[in-house]
């Protein structure tokens, strides 16, 4: 398994206004032949091998290749030759910072929203995985002051809720592949097909959630998966003023 990281940092209260920032890695591709139908990212011109298995193990070669293995200098690095070169790749895209909005008095409480999105694209034949971690428990902090992470009864509620003495920070994604969890049938979350808008919301958590993934490679353009926040502060809440910020980290796994 292959996979990249990426931090998302998410906060500010003014009393309660909330910036989320996403920074992310992505790799380059290339392909030697390409067409309307068809990707060939590398190709082999050899007088033998290929692909022998037993009971006890796999083995895929090819004979005639010259000067092939891995060199490198202080400004590049070289794989030659069609088995040096026969990896999985994967790419995460890189993310603006997200400002959620609008300030969130502190005397009235209030609702405040953000989005964001991620793309991801891989070769691997068996897809990839997207998942998302908070880096502290609540997610939501400032000095000793948090606010709670968004707290569904198992599966996750497909209206966001808070009550007039509630606080909380929870999230939303969507896109074509996010997993059955975040899947609904109109109403419920965790069943159905359906991918309604604003629905299905969730809290965060330093253990990893997966969100996303594909049970095959996505290349060229990848999938965009689209991450809504929503902070909401109950109007007889006593929330302390300030900037509050949650980071966060995404990562894509090729399978």
């Amino acid at each position: 398994m292959y996979g990249l990281r990426d931090s998302l940092i998410a906060g500010s209260l003014a009393l309660i206004a909330t910036p989320i920032l996403l920074a992310s890695l992505s790799l380059a591709s290339a392909q030697v032949m390409t067409s309307a139908n068809y990707q060939i990212h590398q190709d082999s011109i050899n007088f033998g091998g290929g692909l022998s298995t037993s009971s006890s193990y796999t083995l895929e070669s090819t004979a005639g290749e010259v000067a092939t293995g891995d060199s490198q200098s202080t400004s590049y690095k070289l794989r030659a030759g069609y088995q040096q070169l026969d990896r999985n790749f994967i790419s995460l895209s890189a993310v603006p910072p997200v400002t959620m909005a609008p300030p969130i008095p502190g005397i009235t409480g209030g609702t405040a929203n953000g989005t964001t999105t991620v793309t991801v694209t891989t070769d691997s034949p068996a897809g990839y995985e997207l998942s998302i971690a908070a880096s502290d428990n609540p997610a939501m902090q400032k000095g000793g002051d948090s606010i709670a992470d968004y707290a569904p009864l198992g599966d996750p509620d497909f209206i966001f809720t808070t009550g007039a003495s509630d606080a909380h920070f929870g999230y939303s994604p969507s896109g074509a592949d996010i997993v059955g969890r975040f899947k609904d049938d109109g109403g419920a979350c965790n069943t159905g097909s359906f991918d309604s808008d604003l629905a299905c919301w969730d809290g965060l958590s330093i253990a990893d959630a997966v969100i996303a993934g594909s049970a095959g490679p996505n290349v060229p353009s990848g999938t965009v998966t689209t991450l809504h926040f929503r902070l909401s502060i109950g109007s007889s809440v006593v929330q302390a003023s300030g900037t509050y910020t949650a980071t966060t980290t995404l990562t894509a796994l090729a399978i």
